[in-house]
């Protein structure tokens, strides 16, 4: 429950001292006028038959004497107020009276003071709802214990009016718990709730998330034949935008609509938040259209709602273009819109518009708050410009703008990322004597500075002091902590801190346990890595599977596993290993290209080299591209197995593979500008490319270069004929270009001259670097291509021409 402002004694028990003795007359006490002239004054208002000639009488005189030495008069003038119901001009002197008894008495003697005036005037015209008038003065002013107290001590229920006045103090301070007791004695006492009831009611329980209780109340108004008001459908509305069930305020925001209440700006900036704060922008952005089709024009909070989500969704240019729309409105952009775009450059590594934004907002005499000073340092910080950061910082502070801890927090972790803790740790001096003490979040990242560059004894140091000053270490600094120690060859540490870590009670999450897992097997304590993981996961793998394991803090990650996938394989434990790599498939975890090159690896060495065609045929089927290093691990693996010619095979498509993506950069680069036909070109190589991976990578035989053209063209993976050509279907052939693509087989290349003539020939003038082109390529590959392809040498070059047609 939350509880704000609590009295240092629960409300109940707080009690002030009563005198319900009428007076006799106005002179009979201390409490009595203090001169004729305020006896005269208050018998002459209450003698008056005309209430606004009462008011009149009571201002003149209000000037010639001073206000506070004449209580008795107030108190007289706002019972003949109350009693002719003008409540409004009675409850603005009600504050007045109460406001002169502040200025030299504490709250509750005050509103004793002003108890015991209005109640010990005797006459005629005594009005009861007065102590209603009090309850809402109070309640308006913020005084809300001193509105339970006269609340409790009235004896009778206040006019309804005064009781929604408390009932909304009590939510505007936060306590719940009163409201609710007060409304469920008003219900005792047969009081009727009204509209302004209902909505005071539904507000809190939007306030405290219960939006079951708020909706059954709406529904209760429903039934009793209450119009819900524009007021309470959007504060019904804002409760369910705050709970992210957007579906139930857009049937709410309907039912407003259907029902005859139109919505007003309000509701709509509050529809527009709860649509971009589940990031669909492109709602808000139709609702401000409807808006605006509505004759209703955006504000500042319009404008900052969406400028907001936009930067967010690095949506930047669209961000600017609302920023410039909302200055051609009139609408004035205010600090939370300048710092939504600044932050939003910074995120976007666009430092120059972040500064030029800035500027622009100290050109509109804007000063930046404690906010703006965290975004400008935490962007500069990002990009390494530490000492800028800093120096920003230090004008800041002398413009009169006290940064947090926030802002020193991120400066001290830029230095701690560059590895300069002398200067992280100058900064955290500097953040001591502007009188804002370290947190737990300043150690940590000292911590965590200290172990990245294997400051062992300085990151425990760290961690003593902070025990020092009472912080509690938490799991982020025990992490860094155990991986630092682990690095250092120290795993008899990292242990002890694992240990002590769980003594105080905190649980490892994922991170913590990564670090455990990857140093036991760098150690060679594969068994106890296994053990500390089984020990872990357990619990989540036989509690629900993977649903169950991806929601705990300490689910199995692609760390663990591939730590002891690897420490399993070098220890030749491949059944082990390829146990893990099942439960990895099996729970959906994703698998990449080190994963594959691991398991492999350990199947070449326990010679199954069935298993590892049938792990590239699941790499294929999975969509994983093989890179350069499964390669390596392929050729090495086939060797050593005995299989030469696969090796071979493999071996001659690195060389392939690496060569055309050269050949390809080379020939953009060549050309100068985008050419369409070249575009196309570059697409059909390398989709024949990836066909051509697929044919090698399972071993299957590699054929001559136009079968494999035919054969790729079959597939209906790109054009096979240019169109009303009369080419023959079974070659191929690009449309526009007519020319016949062949996969180039070279080593390393630069493209000297690249030019597409009239009758769509393409020609290509290509200089071998270093080697004889027969060397470079080897003699399959020459046998494969000398054939094919017409050449011309002269001297270093080599010209290949790709004729209209290929055989």
């Amino acid at each position: 429950m939350l509880k704000l402002f609590p009295p240092k004694t629960p409300l109940k028990a707080r009690t002030f001292p009563i005198y319900t003795r009428p007076i006799s007359s106005p002179s009979s006490s201390s409490s009595s006028p203090s001169s004729p002239f305020a006896s005269n004054l208050t018998n002459t208002i209450l003698a008056c038959n005309n209430p606004n000639q009462a008011l009149q009488i009571f201002n003149r005189a209000s000037h010639q004497i001073h206000a506070a030495k004449n209580p008795w008069a107030y108190s007289a003038i706002i019972h003949v107020l109350t009693r002719a119901k003008l409540y409004v001009k009675a409850r603005c002197l009600m504050k007045d009276l109460i406001q002169n008894f502040l200025q030299t008495r504490k709250p509750h003697r005050s509103c004793l003071s002003v108890f015991n005036v209005l109640s010990r005037l005797e006459t005629p015209k005594f009005a009861p709802n007065v102590f209603g008038v009090l309850i809402i003065a109070l309640s308006e002013m913020g005084l809300v214990e001193e509105a339970y107290w006269v609340y409790r001590n009235i004896g009778n229920l206040p006019q309804m009016q005064a009781c929604n006045a408390l009932l909304d103090g009590f939510v505007k301070k936060g306590r719940y718990d009163l409201m609710w007791e007060i409304y469920g004695e008003m219900m005792l006492r047969g009081a009727s709730p009204s509209v302004v009831t209902y909505g005071v009611l539904i507000d809190a329980c939007c306030n405290q998330g219960d939006m079951p209780k708020a909706r059954m109340l709406f529904d209760e108004m429903l039934k009793k034949g209450i119009k819900p008001t524009v007021v309470i459908y959007t504060t019904l509305i804002r409760g369910l935008c705050n709970e992210s069930k957007m579906s139930e305020a857009e049937c709410t925001y309907r039912m407003m609509r259907e029902s005859g209440v139109l919505p007003n700006l309000y509701t709509y900036n509050t529809l527009m938040d709860g649509y971009c704060k589940g990031a669909n922008v492109q709602k808000a952005i139709e609702l401000c259209r409807e808006m605006l089709g509505h004759d209703l024009l955006p504000n500042v909070v319009t404008f900052g709602v969406l400028i907001d989500a936009l930067c967010k969704a690095g949506e930047l240019v669209a961000a600017r273009n609302y920023f410039v729309c909302m200055i051609k409105f009139g609408v004035v952009p205010n600090l939370f819109v300048y710092n939504c775009l600044i932050d939003g450059y910074f995120s976007a590594n666009n430092l120059t518009a972040a500064m030029d934004m800035y500027a622009e907002m100290k050109r509109q005499d804007i000063s930046p708050d404690v906010f703006t000073c965290t975004i400008l340092t935490k962007g500069l910080c990002a990009v390494g410009r530490l000492e800028e950061a800093q120096e920003l910082l230090e004008k800041m502070n002398r413009e009169g703008i006290v940064a947090n801890s926030v802002t020193y927090n991120t400066i001290i972790n830029g230095y701690c990322k560059e590895g300069n803790m002398e200067k992280a740790l100058e900064v955290s001096s500097q953040m001591t004597e502007k009188g804002i003490e370290p947190n737990l979040l300043t150690f940590s990242i000292l911590i965590d500075g200290y172990c990245k560059i294997s400051r062992m004894d300085a990151a425990m140091g760290i961690h003593t002091e902070m025990l020092i000053k009472g912080f509690m270490p938490d799991v982020v600094s025990y992490t860094a902590l155990i991986d630092g120690h682990f690095k250092d060859d120290n795993a008899k540490v990292a242990l002890r801190l694992h240990k002590e870590m769980l003594e105080i009670g905190l649980t490892p999450n994922a991170f913590t346990l990564s670090c455990l897992i990857d140093g036991l097997c760098k150690k060679g304590r594969i068994n106890d890595a296994i053990k500390l993981f089984l020990e872990q996961t357990r619990a989540s793998t036989t509690k629900g599977e993977m649903d169950h394991m991806e929601s705990g803090d300490c689910a199995p990650n692609h760390v663990m596993y591939t730590a002891l996938i690897q420490a399993l394989c070098e220890d030749s434990q491949i059944f082990k290993a390829s146990k893990f790599f099942s439960d990895m498939r099996r729970f959906n975890m994703k698998t990449d290209v080190l994963i594959y090159a691991l398991i492999i690896q350990g199947h070449f060495q326990a010679k199954h080299k069935f298993d590892v065609l049938m792990l590239q045929a699941d790499m294929l089927k999975l969509g994983i591209m093989p890179n350069a290093t499964i390669y390596q691990v392929l050729v090495k693996g086939y060797q050593e197995v005995g299989d030469l010619e696969l090796a071979l095979r493999l071996h001659l498509y690195i060389l392939c593979s690496s060569t055309v993506k050269h050949v390809l950069a080379k020939l953009n680069t060549a050309l100068g500008k985008r050419n369409e036909k070249i575009d196309r070109l570059l697409l059909m190589v390398f989709e024949l490319l990836m066909f051509t991976i697929k044919r090698m990578f399972l071993g299957m035989t590699v054929i001559s270069s136009s079968a494999v053209v035919r054969e790729f063209a079959s597939s209906e993976q790109i054009l096979r004929t240019s169109g009303g050509t009369g080419k023959p279907e079974n070659s191929l052939f690009l449309a526009d270009l007519r020319g016949t693509i062949l996969l180039l087989l070279l080593h390393q290349c630069n493209v000297v001259f690249c030019n597409v003539n009239n009758d769509g020939s393409l020609y290509l003038c290509l200089f071998v670097e270093g080697e004889d082109f027969a060397e470079a390529a080897g003699d399959p590959v020459n046998h494969m291509l000398a054939k094919k392809i017409p050449e011309f040498r002269l001297g270093g070059l080599v010209i290949f021409l790709f004729g209209s047609e290929m055989s």
